[in-house]
């Protein structure tokens, strides 16, 4: 498995010299990719029908295009990682110019890990539909592809038209696409479109079910899982080394490629204490990663 890292949203800071050391920490560590959740809009939770969710407008969140075009200036090798983009919420053709750029600036490094989300705040003021969000959703990964490696297009789609236009510049090598989410129907799309899976939950019975699911999918479409990656993450709270390295060995034996481990919420700390954290992680799973 590759060991990544989880963006610590909330507590990184804005301090442009602070992520840099973060970033370049990572690096130095020998840590090969680099998670950034997205949210665009933080709610108040005593607005006029009140709200309910993990993250409202007191949580942090940096931009992820535009975060990782900072950490690529300032690295070499990590891979640059949203997980997930609310591709929905978001103009198709615009994603698909910006994923292009970035992925053209960091020399390919990019990874566009995509989901459909669960904010209706905020497909509200980005004026777009959630009620058809996956459908969209599958449409919008066509005709991102299809941008990323034609000169121009033309595309008529139930959401999407395009008469004979393209991006200019175009990534040298096909963005790979990650889908998360864990509901039958995301898994369906992922299995159909995707390049790997992001999934949330722990190495268990239904994350297993998911991955067989997955696998069915691809193989009566034709599919191979060759090449098929999953990016598993890892909590620092709340654990030990012994509980850390169950954790990781469960997830390698499900059969994930990637694993990240995320820092925040584990108590106050600053920029190195999160890349301790993760030292003491990385040390306590070596034997599992080999």
């Amino acid at each position: 498995m590759r060991i990544g890292a989880v963006l610590p949203h909330n507590e990184i800071g804005n301090d442009p010299g602070a992520i840099k050391a973060y970033a370049k920490g990572l690096e130095a560590q020998g840590i090969t990719h680099l998670l950034v959740y997205d949210h665009v809009l933080g709610a108040e939770r005593d607005r006029p029908g009140g709200f309910e969710g993990p993250y409202d407008k007191d949580v942090a969140f940096h931009e992820p295009f535009t975060f990782l075009s900072f950490v690529a200036a300032v690295t070499e090798t990590i891979e640059l990682t949203p997980a997930v983009l609310i591709l929905p919420q978001r103009q198709t053709a615009l994603v698909a110019k910006q994923a292009a750029e970035l992925a053209v600036l960091s020399g390919g490094r990019l990874r566009l890990g995509i989901g459909t989300g669960w904010n209706t705040v905020e497909y509200e003021a980005l004026n777009e539909d959630f009620t058809n969000r996956g459908r969209r959703q599958a449409e919008q990964v066509e005709l991102l592809r299809r941008l990323w490696s034609e000169e121009t297009t033309t595309f008529e789609g139930t959401y999407h038209t395009v008469v004979q236009a393209g991006i200019n510049p175009r990534p040298a090598a096909p963005i790979p696409i990650w889908f998360g989410g864990s509901a039958p129907a995301a898994i369906e799309r992922c299995a159909r479109l995707g390049d790997g899976w992001i999934p949330l939950g722990s190495p268990n019975e239904k994350s297993q079910d998911r991955l067989a699911t997955i696998r069915r999918v691809r193989e009566e479409a034709g599919l191979s899982m060759d090449g098929f990656a999953v990016q598993a993450q890892a909590q620092y709270q709340g654990g030990d080394p012994d509980r850390w390295r169950s954790h990781a060995e469960r997830w390698r034996q499900l059969g994930a490629t990637h694993l990240a481990i995320a820092t925040h919420n584990a108590g106050d700390t600053d920029v190195g204490g999160h890349l301790a954290r993760i030292a003491e992680y990385q040390a306590a799973i070596a034997d599992v990663t080999g």
